[in-house]
């Protein structure tokens, strides 16, 4: 599927594997049928879980809506799960070019960016497909995360021509403001969709403020 499919912008669904499974997977396929472009397993897990089966059937309704999907930092999962379409590294990697000799085959890569330029010069120049800045806002699920300043995405449009998204902290709301700061190609969601009642409408939501 990775040949095939892109990442570009729109809206970036990250999903909590710790959630309760048949939840998680309604409140996913919600999401998917509102128009979700990439969809990425948060490295949350519970103890014990069973990742290849988590992997099995969040992809499994993925394919169905031809959405790729990533793993956040296990990338040597890319290795045992064919259905994985690619990684999200949360910083940079000890060695991408070992990485991808291991991995052995194509996948879709991007990384997050927490105020360090350097970070958007590196995926740039090793030809990673997007960069997610983190966090805009402050948000729990963004952790450690540290706020970014718009002017800093602004200058990042300058540096690459890579998909650029926001995180942490995004509603539809602040996302008409922000985009009069910086320019941004589209936006990385957790708790904003996922813990929505109705999913398909905050995504609905999100994307008129992309649009």
């Amino acid at each position: 599927m990775t040949d095939k499919l892109k990442i570009t912008g729109g809206v970036y669904l990250v999903i909590d594997p710790a959630m309760e499974s048949s939840l998680m997977l309604a409140r996913l396929e919600a999401a998917l049928k509102a128009g979700i472009n990439a969809v990425q397993l948060w490295n949350h897990w519970l103890p014990g879980s069973d990742k290849q089966a988590c992997v099995a059937a969040v992809s499994k309704i993925c394919r169905f809506y031809r959405v790729p999907l990533l793993i956040d930092n296990d990338w040597e999962l890319l290795i045992s799960t064919p259905e994985l379409d690619g990684v999200h590294f949360d910083a940079l990697p000890p060695d991408y070019d070992d990485i991808k000799q291991k991995v052995a085959r194509s996948f879709i890569a991007g990384i997050t960016c927490s105020g360090d330029l350097e970070v958007v010069r590196w995926a740039d120049k090793n030809g990673l497909d997007y960069i997610s800045f983190c966090a805009m806002f402050p948000s729990a699920s963004a952790g450690s995360c540290t706020i970014v300043m718009p002017s800093l995405v602004k200058t990042a449009v300058e540096l690459t021509n890579m998909p650029l998204f926001v995180s942490g902290g995004i509603t539809p709301e602040n996302m008409l403001s922000l985009r009069q700061l910086t320019p941004f190609d589209g936006v990385a969601v957790i708790s904003g969709i996922m813990s929505a009642a109705d999913p398909f409408t905050k995504v609905k939501l999100y994307q008129n403020a992309l649009s």
